[in-house]
């Protein structure tokens, strides 16, 4: 199977509007190792207004950017429908999401009302224009696992951002909401942004560029095709069993465990097998990713056995970490290291309709011992991260170590931006 065959490469974007989301995001991944150094709280409990800043710099301002980046770009390819005014969208969502993200970590650290508002108008506004824009195109895609995959992670993505909105109204004062129904909604926003936008978006990715990018055999035709749905059902089942079924609470959270860890295993037995045996740093990032999921899935039972533990600080926060740092940050992280330069190639080969030889091949495109020093940055990060969860002491020497991980990534997809300007690539 050809993993490049249904590709609409023809419908891709100009390269500026993914880039400035794959450009940004680094910087706020930067911001959060900063505010880890500024306030190792940070990493004491995740009810802090320093951890809450900290936990959206990274899932608004890092993984959202780069998905949203991402999905502008292959959604035309992959799903063969072209988003509706690519370039307004672009604008539309990039700087509101931006801007709105600083706001809202400006009033978890401040507790301003202010802040809350503009985050929200802000988040609001250029979320639902990219859902808006974005669910065109799906509602004309062809079916398919990656397009099905898709279509479920954007209507967690939804869903996140109504509970979102409502919480930061919570927040700010402005709302007020039962205790019990506000730790309700607390849990379904993250496991609705976590397990349903993240996880299912990842997973849906993963279909079409493990096997393109890592020259892999494809997925096994039955998990793609059902493990998409079963996980979005069941974290249906997790988040309104508090409400409705409080005995299937056990039974969608083992249901979910068990989904996750069939996918890291397939993924890791895909790599195991695939064709090109040449160190690949994004190999390694895909498969510290898959690690940090199994061992998300192992902290998840060692808290069912010790009840103790599962009521501890450090449980949530080990979760967190491992979780957000160490599979989504390394996946996505992975992930930016193929599609920059391989969007920097097409570019050049399609404006310029060079000869071969004459542009960088997609190696050439970044320089391979700079991207491998990051990894070990970023290995050492997610090491040290683990680490402050259970010693506060680490916290600080975390988030230095995550800093340097965040500049030299941002250098990295830099250098690929200025490699293909050099070569008379143009942005737009």
């Amino acid at each position: 199977m050809n993993p490049q065959a249904g590709l609409a490469f023809g419908q891709a974007p100009p390269y500026s509007l993914p880039l400035r989301f794959f450009l940004t995001a680094p910087l706020f991944l930067l911001a959060a190792a900063g505010l880890i150094v500024w306030a190792p709280e940070a990493l004491a409990s995740r009810w802090t207004p320093q951890a809450l800043a900290l936990t959206h710099a990274l899932t608004l301002g890092f993984l959202a950017m780069v998905m949203l980046g991402a999905l502008l770009q292959m959604l035309p390819v992959v799903a063969g429908s072209s988003i509706p005014a690519p370039r307004w969208v672009a604008w539309f969502s990039h700087a509101p999401l931006t801007l709105g993200t600083i706001a809202l970590m400006t009033g978890f650290l401040t507790a301003a009302p202010a802040a809350f508002g503009i985050g929200i108008a802000l988040l609001g506004g250029g979320i639902t224009v990219f859902l808006a824009m974005a669910s065109i195109s799906l509602a004309r895609a062809a079916a398919g696992v990656t397009v099905t995959g898709v279509r479920l992670a954007m209507a967690c993505l939804g869903v996140t951002l109504l509970l979102g909105l409502t919480l930061a109204l919570l927040r700010a004062g402005w709302w007020k909401l039962p205790a019990a129904e506000t730790t309700i909604a607390i849990a379904a926003h993250a496991a609705f942004g976590l397990l349903g936008w993240v996880l299912l978006l990842v997973i849906g990715v993963a279909y079409q560029v493990v096997p393109m990018f890592q020259i892999t055999p494809p997925y096994p035709p039955r998990l793609a095709r059902w493990l998409a749905g079963a996980l979005f059902a069941l974290l249906l089942l997790h988040a309104t069993s508090p409400l409705f079924f409080p005995a299937a609470a056990l039974i969608a959270d083992a249901g979910l465990a068990g989904g996750i860890l069939a996918f890291a295993v397939a993924t890791l037995r895909l790599q195991a097998q695939r064709r090109r045996k040449l160190p690949d740093v994004t190999l390694d990032y895909w498969r510290l990713g898959m690690a940090s999921l199994i061992a998300c899935v192992a902290v998840w039972l060692a808290a069912r056995l010790w009840p103790a533990w599962a009521t501890s600080d450090a449980y949530p926060l080990l979760l967190g970490v491992m979780f957000i740092g160490g599979f989504a940050v390394s996946v996505v992280n992975g992930m930016l290291y193929k599609i920059v330069p391989f969007l920097a190639w097409f570019h050049l080969q399609a404006q310029l309709q060079a000869r071969v030889g004459s542009i960088p091949t997609m190696k050439e495109m970044l320089a391979e011992r700079w991207t491998r020093w990051q990894f070990r940055l970023h290995l050492a990060a997610c090491a040290l991260l683990v680490g402050a969860t259970l010693w506060q002491q680490l916290a600080i020497a975390a988030g230095g170590v995550l800093a340097l991980s965040a500049l030299l990534l941002w250098l990295n997809l830099l250098s690929v931006a200025r490699r293909f300007s050099r070569h008379g690539g143009r942005f737009s």
